[in-house]
C-alpha cells in the first residue's frame, strides 16, 4: 500500500459548558453574544449550538497530522474562552458538571433539538453532558467501514483515557464516566454491530429509514460510527478531556489504530471480530473504573489484564504507524495518562482532598469546577 493511499486527515469536536463564575452554576441561559463573537472570530473552524443552551460545541478544521489537530484544538479553545471571558463567563471542559441539575437547563429552540424533546422526552432532557468527537478521513467506504469494525474492541480503553464524569448532580457516581449511562437511555447508543461493507450499513440505513425511525445517519449515536456528512469514521465514546495534552494523546492513539488497521484490511489480515458482548463487557469496566480497570484479556489470554500492561503493548505495536505520522510523543503520553489519572481522577481527588480539608460538600463541588476550568484553560493562551 502506497504512503498516499495512509493519508489519514483529522478533525475535533468537543462539547462545552458555560459556567457563572461566581456560583460555579451552569449558565442556562447564556448571553448570545457570546456565540455571535465565535462566529465572527472562528477562522477556519466551526461554532455551534448544542442541545442544551448552555453548551457551546467546537470542530476543527481539517488537519493532515496529529500535532495540526492539537494546535486546531487549541485554536478552537481559545475562540470559545475569549468569546466567553469577554461576557462575564466562564467554560468546563468536562463531559458532566459535578452538580448542575438538568430541570434547571433550557432547550436550544431549533427544529431537530425540539423534534427531539416531543420524540424522547425525559431522555433529551436528562442530557446534561458533552463528549468529544474525533473524526479520522481515510481510504474508499468499504475500508472505513471494516476499519471501523476493526476498532471496535478499543473502543473501551479510548473512555478509559479520557474520563471526565465522575460527578452528577451533586453526587459521586461512582463511575469514571458516568456519561455513557446517561447517553444509553437513549436509542441507537452504544457499540455498533460489525459490519463488513459499505453497502451493508446502507442497507442498515434504509431499514431505519424505511421505518421512520430517523432521517439521517446523524441520528445513529454509536461509540463510533461512518459520518453523515463526511467521508469520515468518527469516534464518540471519548470524554471530553480537560487538558490538550490527553486530548493529543487521543487523538494520536486513534490515527495510529486508524493507520495499522488499514495497513492490515489491505493485506487481508484484519483480526477476526470479536464478540459484541465480550467487547461490552469491556465498555462497561472502562465506564466504571477508568485508567484503573483490568479488562478480559482479548488476545486470548486467560482472565483479566491490567490496563496498563493492555496498553504498553499496544502503543508498542502501533510504534511504526506513530512514527510514520510523527505523534510517537503524543501516543507516549497515553501511558502518563494510565500512571497519573484522567480528568476524572483529577476530579475526584481534589473532591475528596477538600472534603478532608474541611470543606463542605457544596464547597469542595465548586472547587471541582474551579479546577476543570483552570485545566480547560491551560495551555490555550487565552485572553481570560
Amino acid at each position: 500500500m502506497s504512503e498516499s493511499a495512509l493519508d489519514i486527515g483529522l478533525g475535533v469536536e468537543e462539547e462545552f459548558f458555560l459556567v457563572d463564575p461566581d456560583t460555579r452554576d451552569l449558565v442556562s441561559d447564556p448571553d448570545p453574544a457570546i456565540f455571535e463573537a465565535c462566529e465572527r472570530n472562528r477562522g477556519p473552524h466551526t461554532v455551534a449550538h448544542e442541545v442544551l443552551r448552555t453548551q457551546i460545541e467546537t470542530s476543527t478544521r481539517v488537519c493532515g497530522s496529529v500535532a495540526e489537530a492539537g494546535e486546531a484544538v487549541r485554536e478552537t479553545r481559545r475562540v470559545v474562552l475569549e468569546a466567553a471571558a469577554e461576557h462575564g463567563v466562564a467554560v468546563l471542559g468536562a463531559s458532566t458538571h459535578p452538580f448542575a441539575e438538568w430541570k434547571s437547563q433550557l432547550i436550544t429552540p431549533r427544529e431537530r433539538y425540539q423534534r427531539f424533546v416531543v420524540t424522547f422526552q425525559e431522555s433529551v432532557r436528562q442530557q446534561l453532558i458533552g463528549g468529544m468527537h474525533i473524526h479520522a478521513g481515510f481510504g474508499d467506504p468499504d475500508s472505513r467501514i471494516r476499519v471501523m469494525t476493526a476498532m471496535r474492541p478499543y473502543l473501551p480503553l479510548f473512555n478509559a483515557l479520557s474520563t471526565s464524569s465522575p460527578f452528577h448532580g451533586g453526587r459521586e457516581t461512582g463511575f469514571k464516566s458516568y456519561r455513557l449511562n446517561i447517553m444509553g437511555v437513549l436509542p441507537r447508543t452504544s457499540l455498533p454491530s460489525p459490519l463488513s461493507s459499505w453497502a451493508e450499513y446502507e442497507r442498515l440505513l434504509a431499514t431505519y429509514r424505511r421505518m421512520n425511525f430517523i432521517r439521517s445517519g446523524s441520528e445513529l449515536w454509536w461509540d463510533i460510527r461512518p459520518s453523515d456528512r463526511f467521508p469520515t469514521v468518527e469516534l464518540r465514546i471519548c470524554d471530553v478531556c480537560p487538558r490538550l495534552a490527553d486530548v493529543a494523546g487521543v487523538v494520536a492513539l486513534y490515527a495510529s489504530l486508524v493507520r495499522r488497521l488499514l495497513r492490515l484490511d489491505a493485506a487481508g489480515r484484519l483480526p477476526p471480530d470479536l464478540p459484541t458482548e465480550i467487547i461490552a463487557e469491556n465498555r462497561w469496566l472502562a465506564q466504571r473504573y477508568g485508567v484503573l480497570a483490568f479488562f478480559g484479556d482479548t488476545s486470548g489470554g486467560e482472565g483479566r489484564v491490567d490496563i496498563e500492561d493492555y496498553a504498553a503493548r499496544l502503543v508498542e505495536d502501533l510504534a511504526e504507524d506513530a512514527h510514520a505520522l510523527g505523534c510517537e510523543r503524543e501516543l507516549g503520553h497515553v501511558l502518563t495518562v494510565i500512571r497519573e489519572g484522567s480528568g476524572a481522577d483529577r476530579q475526584l481527588d481534589h473532591f475528596r482532598l477538600r472534603r478532608l480539608e474541611g470543606d463542605t460538600q457544596e464547597e469542595a463541588l465548586r472547587a471541582v469546577v474551579d479546577l476543570v476550568i483552570a485545566e480547560t484553560r491551560q495551555g490555550v493562551g487565552a485572553d481570560t
